[in-house]
């Protein structure tokens, strides 16, 4: 089963979504999209937290009260963190939790949660919706398909502009080279010296010339 969650303190509404259990973190992680984020409680257990970014939304772009949302999500699913009054909360693109190797630490965030916000929490589990793990790789699916028509759809545009650009340039270089024949300074003219012997005869009083 896997939580969703709706972050409405900003005008654009975020998506943020974790799983019921610990046993669903893998599913969660092989079937989440590219351009989420994943939280979670520094040196602790706690609940796999995800934030579902805009595609191309840096990371240090992400609303400051939609990281709080987060977070406090975060530590109020840490069975032990969510009784301290400070924790640290990492958060990182999930492409760094793919790697096989050292993640980069460049892209890896730290926040700190001092106390939990009942408020915040309560608040987002007003929007909470449940789905099945099937429903949440079915999304996956779906979200895939559609890149790929788009990737599609723009290869399309970009080989039909190409062929477009190819027949400008064809045209244009026909123009030129027709512009350039037609250059008197460059036309040639070919001269021909005859000599022309005109009799004069009369035959019935009209007057032929015969060359």
């Amino acid at each position: 089963m896997v939580f969703f969650f709706t972050s409405n303190v900003v005008d654009s509404p975020y998506t943020i979504y974790m799983g019921r259990d610990k046993y669903e973190n893998n599913e969660l992680l092989k079937y989440c999209w590219p351009e989420d984020l994943w939280f979670h409680v520094s040196k602790l257990s706690s609940a796999h937290v995800y934030l579902r970014r805009q595609k191309g939304e840096a990371i240090d772009n992400i609303p400051p009260l939609v990281l709080e949302d987060c977070c406090q999500l975060v530590k109020a699913n840490s069975i032990e963190g969510c009784k301290l009054n400070k924790v640290d909360i990492v958060y990182t693109p999930v492409d760094n939790l793919r790697q096989t190797n050292d993640m980069d630490v460049g892209q890896v965030k730290q926040y700190v949660v001092s106390k939990k916000q009942n408020e915040v929490v309560n608040r987002l589990n007003k929007t909470k919706i449940e789905l099945s793990t099937e429903e949440f790789i079915t999304q996956r699916e779906q979200r895939d398909n559609l890149e790929r028509e788009e990737k599609k759809r723009l290869m399309r545009e970009q080989k039909q502009r190409d062929k477009e650009e190819e027949k400008r340039r064809q045209e244009t270089a026909e123009l030129r080279n027709y512009t350039s024949l037609m250059h008197t300074d460059k036309m040639r003219t070919n001269k021909v010296c005859f000599t022309v012997n005109v009799q004069k005869k009369n035959i019935s009083g009209v007057q032929i010339l015969l060359t």
